[in-house]
């Protein structure tokens, strides 16, 4: 019994630390890669000797001690308790989220078999979406509490985003349901090692490349990151909901919206791109339809499960902060028109013709 909560307190441990050093990166790359792209100097005033490191001091070590040594400002007129509550509402769910995802299938020890997955729920992308629910209460709270006008604007129009691309992101992944019958990730991600006429893995980019698409953008609208920052644009209301946030408490809301690129990428990895799966890789090795078999021991096929979740989740982490420095922000009246007049009704059709197809392929006499 011991043992077991050990082990389940090591995975929590890990996936909590490598999803707020993954934002700290995000972070970095923010601020100097994007420089790069846009030929621009970027992050690098402080140095430690002289070195700075490409920013990385600036980024990971300087502005997090300006952060927590700044003074916590509350406005006079605010409320304290929930403009203390605030950041922490929006943080906590971003983190929590990540404990469903699979980021490997099973890890056989001695006697044990671990299953690489924190909480390994049957309801696990219903858990998913409540906890991105949440993150809603943080961006009112913290804008009511601030007794700002441009706060409880932002406030407003945060909520009214993450309710009309919820709906749609919600109903982009019915069709991924519907196909591989589970509400569970590790099963969904287990189903996608299956081929497709003997050769294609049975990916969801594959089956539901429609639902990618929505759920794609949905996720960057949810994760309200350019081209939908319009919460907090600044040339419009100076910051949003955070405006009236300095120190460790801006801290919490900026990681916070990292925290939530990670999860958005590993929740999309896991559902269209195979989660942990390698083409072609079972539990004793890889299985090459036109070669044949190459046995390889249990731990090393779990770290190629466990760096390919890793490698996918970091290109789907970039592909989100490419977009930011790589569109314009969309007007207020144009994200409330994409999410209710065009993805909507674009993700209802995707679930009709999904189950139209479905019901097809079960009704057919012969089937291959």
């Amino acid at each position: 019994m011991i043992v077991d909560i050990g082990i389940i307190a090591a995975k929590a441990l890990m996936v909590l630390s490598m999803v707020l050093n993954l934002a700290g990166v995000l972070g970095w790359i923010e601020r100097k890669a994007s420089a790069l792209i846009q030929d621009r100097i970027g992050a690098n005033r402080a140095s430690i000797f002289g070195f700075a490191g490409l920013g990385l001091v600036n980024t990971l070590i300087a502005d997090p001690i300006k952060f927590l040594t700044k003074e916590d400002f509350i406005p006079p007129k605010g409320d304290r308790l929930l403009h203390t509550l605030a950041p922490c509402l929006a943080l906590f769910p971003a983190l929590v989220a990540f404990a469903v995802i699979p980021f490997g299938d099973i890890l056989v020890l001695a006697d044990r078999t671990i299953n690489l997955q924190v909480a390994n729920l049957n309801v696990g992308i219903l858990y998913i979406f409540s906890m991105a629910s949440l993150s809603v209460y943080g961006i009112v709270i913290g804008a009511w509490a601030s007794n700002n006008k441009f706060s409880l604007l932002g406030g407003v129009r945060g909520s009214a985003q993450m309710i009309s691309y919820e709906i749609a992101m919600g109903l982009s992944v019915m069709g991924i349901l519907m196909i591989y019958g589970t509400l569970e990730l590790q099963e969904i991600a287990r189903a996608q090692g299956n081929l497709l006429w003997g050769w294609l893995p049975a990916w969801g980019i594959f089956l539901q490349p429609a639902a990618f698409l929505l759920f794609f953008t949905a996720a960057v609208a949810e994760t309200k990151r350019i081209p939908f920052d319009l919460p907090e644009a600044e040339s419009e209301i100076v910051a949003g909901y955070h405006v009236e946030y300095s120190g460790g408490k801006f801290l919490m809301f900026f990681a916070g919206e990292f925290a939530e690129i990670v999860t958005a990428a590993g929740l999309i990895t896991t559902l269209f791109f195979g989660g942990w799966q390698v083409p072609f890789l079972m539990r004793d090795g890889f299985h090459f339809p036109w070669v044949g078999t190459l046995f390889l021991p249990q731990l090393v096929v779990a770290l190629l499960q466990v760096g390919a979740f890793t490698l996918k989740v970091l290109f789907f982490c970039w592909l989100q902060i490419l977009l930011r420095w790589s569109l314009p922000r969309f007007r207020y009246d144009q994200v409330m028109r994409l999410g209710w007049k065009m993805l909507l009704p674009l993700a209802l059709l995707n679930v009709m013709v999904t189950a139209v197809l479905i019901v097809a392929w079960q009704s057919a006499p012969l089937k291959p």
